[in-house]
């Protein structure tokens, strides 16, 4: 688990230039965008989390826009759980390039939507 984990969390690093990481530790990656919202809290961006049987990739853009999930592949689809939350249990080198793919979209959108 630790191998999917630090490659989730260098996928979603790799995204981090403009954002702010506030807990990078063994197993619990989670960014903020540092810019507040109304209620003047931060705004998420996303996490990488690990347990003991699954590493969680959270992207909260895909939640706020689900139109980033229209093309997103079956297999892709089916690590998902919920609205904005992928789990894997496995190295999959295809679907962390998609997940990559779909970061750096989700990251667009935030700039976007002036949340960055």
């Amino acid at each position: 688990m630790d191998r999917v984990f630090t490659t989730l969390a260098n996928i979603m690093k790799k995204h981090a230039a403009k954002l702010e990481i506030t807990t990078d530790k063994p197993g619990n990656l989670y960014i903020n965008t540092g810019k507040l919202d109304a209620k003047k809290k931060a705004i998420f961006f996303g996490m990488v989390k690990q347990s003991k049987d699954k590493v969680a990739y959270h992207l909260m853009p895909v939640y706020c826009n689900p139109e980033l999930l229209s093309n997103i592949s079956v297999e892709l689809k089916k690590k998902m759980q919920g609205k904005s939350c992928f789990n894997f249990k496995a190295l999959d080198t295809d679907l962390f390039t998609e997940l990559d793919a779909l970061t750096n979209a989700g990251l667009a959108d935030y700039q976007k939507a002036d949340k960055i």
